[in-house]
Formats: C-alpha cells, structure tokens, sequence
C-alpha cells in the first residue's frame, strides 16, 4: 500500500464482492484498535451489529451493482473495545486483472452523537426550568418545540432506514429481503392452517438484447414498465418484489395450482399485449405450489425450475412445476 494511502486522514479498507477484506490503512487501524491479522481475509461485517448488518445488505450492494459506487452511507462498526463507532462510507466498485473490488473510504462522524446528546441536554434543560420563576416559561416552551422537532426529525430519518431496506431503488417494489421475510411467514401459516400458497418467478426474455440494443437505461425503462404491470395486476394481498436482474417474483397466498396457472398466464398475456416504450417484451413464467415436505428454500428452487423449463421451451410461456414431474 502507497505510504500515503497507509497514513490518510481517513479510513480505508479494500473488500471483494463477497465482503472478505484484503487490505486496510494504518489510520483505519488505529482508530479502531485491529491489527492487520484482526481484519485481512476476514468478513468485512464482522465489525456490524445485525442492524447495521441489514442497512448494508439492503442498500450497499445494490447501489455497487447498480451505480458502481455508493456515496455518504451511515453505518456503525464495532472497535475492538465492542463499542459503536459511526462513520459516513463511501464506496467505489473497480476490476483489477479480472477480479471485481470495492473500496471503502470511511470518515468518522460524530455528528448524531453530539445530536443525541443535544437532546438530552435539553431534556436536563425542561427539568431545571420547571423549578425556576416565572420568566423561565417563555425559554421553556420553546425549548419542547426544539425537542419536539428533533424527536420527529429522528422518527423520519429511521423511518426512511426502514423503508430503504425493504425497497428496490429502480422499480419500487419490495427487494429480495422482504420477499425472503413474507415466503417464510406463508411457510408458517401453510403448517398452522393448511391454507394453500404459490410462488412465481418472472424473467423477461432476450433481456440483456435491450440492454445490448438500446442502452443500460432502456433495459431500466422496461424494468420500471414491467413492475408497474405486474403491481396492476395483483391482488392487494399478493407480495411482489424483485428478485435481482430481470427477475421478478411474486407470492400467491391462498392459491392453489390451477388458480397459479390461471393467475400466471393472465399476467404473461398482460405483458404481451403491453403498450412498450421501447419494444415488445415478453416474459417466461416458473410456477410452484407448496406441499407438506417444502420449505422456502425448496419452494422457490421448484419455481426456478419451472422457469428454466419455459424458456428452454421457447420463452414466453407459463410452467408450472407439477407439469414436470
């Protein structure tokens, strides 16, 4: 490592695509109290709480996918202390003989340290002014609506956290997470109450064509029209989300196998008969339905199947899984 990148004025730490680190500066060292041996080769979310373990899931590695950098993401690693230290990250996707890497700037930020404990000076503020005389009354009102807006400016910004980790930034819809979160809560209620639940997995055909014809932001434009059509055509009880890609899944609750073939080739011919910006899209449809043996995992593996079967069939076609046993 270049002498000066060893002793920058921030932290740096070099990680694969799959969060292994395999270099590190000095000054991120120092601030944390590792050694080398403590971090190279080892995972970089070691260093998270599971908190913030989501946060990185859900927002780092798609936009690297997505954009190739992500810029200002707050997140929290653990010293050697066990302590939570807050920095501002930012992140930069590069290849090097072949092999894709990610490095991290990372900067300290105390900045919502000092704001939490702003708040809490003006809460001792609240107590000391309620004993003092009456001139005191005019300072305190205006000390709750500071309170007040703080409080509420918390609220929104941990509200936006929650929904950004349950959310794609292209299309939309719920992200793979929530889709994993709502499979496993339909796998318990087929064990409680027997009540029927299918799984689709939709993939456009000839996708990487559009994006190699047309351009990356085509291919974006048809995966925000795709999503738009699949959200009119669901039921308010059904889970649609991105899978990654070009693929798309959705959760049928209370659907049993006809009812999923019915449902699939109803939104296969929605697609198809589409008004596209661009061109005319086309999607391959895999089906499965849940029996007593199936887990999430199995379930969604039986649909990916069905899938491979339609577009080994052609393409544009709906699959479902029983059809192939």
């Amino acid at each position: 490592m270049d002498e000066r990148l060893k002793f920058a004025p921030c932290g740096y730490v070099s990680i694969t695509q799959k969060g292994i680190v395999t270099d590190v500066n000095q000054t991120f060292l120092d601030m944390m109290g590792y050694t080398q041996e403590d971090l190279v080769q080892k995972h970089f979310e070691s260093m998270m709480s599971t908190a913030n373990k989501l946060i990185f899931h859900s927002y780092f590695y798609p936009y690297i996918n997505l954009d190739g950098h992500v810029d200002e993401l707050f997140i929290s690693l653990k010293d050697q202390q066990g302590q939570s230290i807050p920095f501002i990250l930012n992140g930069r996707r590069f290849e090097i003989e072949g092999v894709e890497m990610i490095d991290c700037i990372l900067v300290q930020m105390s900045k919502r340290i000092d704001y939490e404990q702003e708040l809490r000076s003006a809460k001792k503020q609240i107590e000391t002014a309620y004993w003092e005389k009456d001139e005191a009354l005019a300072k305190l009102k205006q000390i709750h609506m500071e309170i007040e807006q703080k409080q509420a400016q918390l609220m929104e910004y941990n509200a936006i956290l929650v929904e950004l980790s349950v959310t794609d930034k292209l299309t939309g819809l719920k992200n793979r997470r929530y889709f994993q979160e709502k499979l496993e809560e339909q796998i318990l209620r087929y064990a409680e109450t027997g009540q029927p639940v299918s799984v689709l997995i939709i993939d456009i055909d000839h996708f990487k064509k559009v994006n190699d014809t047309w351009g990356h932001q085509a291919g974006d434009d048809v995966l925000k029209e795709l999503a738009e059509i699949l959200q009119l055509q669901s039921h308010p009880d059904d889970v649609v989300a991105r899978l990654g890609g070009e693929e798309f899944v959705l959760i049928l609750p209370g659907t049993d196998v006809e009812e999923s073939k019915t449902k699939a080739e109803e939104l296969r011919l929605a697609v198809t008969r589409s008004d596209w910006t661009i061109t005319q899209i086309t999607v391959s449809i895999g089906i499965s339905t849940i029996s007593s043996d199936d887990s999430d995992a199995t379930l969604l593996k039986k649909a990916d199947q069905a899938l491979y079967a339609s577009k080994e069939n052609g393409r544009n076609r709906v699959t479902h899984m029983v059809d192939l046993n």
